[in-house]
This record gives C-alpha cells, sequence and structure tokens, in this order.
C-alpha cells in the first residue's frame, strides 16, 4: 500500500517536472463501469454489476516521443451482484473518489493514434451502503471499506488529437469488502466476521474529450 501512494506521488510530481515544450491537455472523461469482487473463499458467489465513472482529467506528453502522464479524479460506482439459495438477486453498488494516475504511450499518425497506459490507483468510498444484508445466504452480511487501491491498465485510440476512446481493467489490491455471518455468533443479534475478504475488479469502457 505505501509502494502505491508512494508511486502516485512520484508521478505527480513527474507531472510537473516534465519539460516546458510537453503538450498539456484538459479534458472531461467518462465510461461505463463492468465490475465484481474477487473474494479470497467461495463462500459467495459475486457477478458483475453495471455502473459509471466520471471526472474531469489531465494530460500531458512529450513531442515526438509520444510517452506521457495521465492523471483524473473520477466518481467511480462499482460493486457486486449476488443470487441467495431462494434465488433472489441483490446488488450492492459503491461509489468511490478513484484518483488513478497513468503512464501513456502513444503511437500512430497524427490524426489517428492508438495508446497504452498502465499505472496505479487510489479511492475513497462517498457513497453507498456501508453493511448490506444478503437474506437467505451462508452470508448474513456483506461490509464495504473505505479505502481502496490497485493497478490499472488500459489501451485505446485518440482521434484528431481531441478524442479518446478505451477500455481499462481495474486490478484492486487492498481488501474492500469483508463477509459476516450470525450463524457464527453466540449472540442471536451479533455478526461476527468471517474473516474472508473481497477486491474490487472490472472493466471499464471509457470517452474523453480533450481541450
Amino acid at each position: 500500500m505505501k509502494k502505491i501512494v508512494g508511486f502516485l506521488m512520484v508521478a505527480l510530481l513527474a507531472l510537473m517536472a516534465l519539460p516546458a515544450n510537453a503538450q498539456l491537455k484538459f479534458g472531461i472523461k467518462g465510461g461505463v463501469n463492468i465490475s465484481s469482487v474477487h473474494f479470497n473463499s467461495d463462500v459467495l458467489k459475486a457477478d458483475n454489476v453495471t455502473g459509471f465513472q466520471v471526472g474531469p482529467m489531465i494530460e500531458t506528453t512529450l513531442p515526438l516521443v509520444g510517452v506521457g502522464i495521465d492523471a483524473a479524479v473520477l466518481y467511480s460506482q462499482k460493486g457486486l451482484e449476488t443470487t441467495s439459495v431462494g434465488g433472489v438477486k441483490t446488488s450492492m453498488k459503491t461509489d468511490y473518489i478513484d484518483v488513478p494516475v497513468n503512464l501513456k504511450w502513444k503511437f500512430g499518425l497524427p490524426i489517428v493514434k492508438a495508446y497504452l497506459a498502465a499505472g496505479p490507483y487510489i479511492g475513497f468510498r462517498v457513497g453507498g451502503d456501508k453493511f448490506w444484508d444478503i437474506p437467505g445466504s451462508v452470508v448474513d452480511q456483506v461490509k464495504a471499506k473505505n479505502f481502496s487501491a490497485g493497478l490499472n491498465f488500459g489501451a485505446g485510440v485518440e482521434l484528431i488529437s481531441h478524442l479518446q476512446v478505451g477500455f481499462n481493467y481495474g486490478l484492486g489490491l487492498t481488501d474492500n469488502y469483508s463477509l459476516g455471518s450470525k450463524g457464527l455468533s453466540s449472540s442471536s443479534t451479533g455478526v461476527v466476521d468471517m474473516g474472508k475478504s473481497g477486491k474490487n475488479r472490472g472493466w471499464s469502457i471509457t470517452a474523453a474529450i480533450l481541450f
């Protein structure tokens, strides 16, 4: 975790220290998230859930070389969907403020370019329920945690230097959810942490307009 935060700080400092001839652009980014949660146990089956992301971004690129850095502050909705023993589907969505910082490489013709990007992100929970109850399941409750961090891997195309369309895979590295069960508690109302945790994972399809 400290390495991810440290890398973000170094990347932001590098963004400010780029040469004066670097191309600097601001923009708006948005897209669709197709996310789920990877648990360290099979006691809860997590299916994909659809959310969204939107927010401002900044990008800087060295001319000719095509290498640069982009960063964004995104309101991003993630989560999972589960099905209880009785067949009842429950969608759980958590809202985050995500801050990704990616190293980006563009290549191709001036009018149409492809790009590859990768880098870390950190996120802070700002919405969605803190606890979810799951009726008719071994797991009685899912608890969302307040901090997340991980890595991004993306690719896409840029058209006439102002429109970018791409896809991204987010690999969560922190525990974002924990599972609890009343069946493990000696109290009739208490919920005991089962020691099972889950990490955010998912794809996103994005579009950005740069100025």
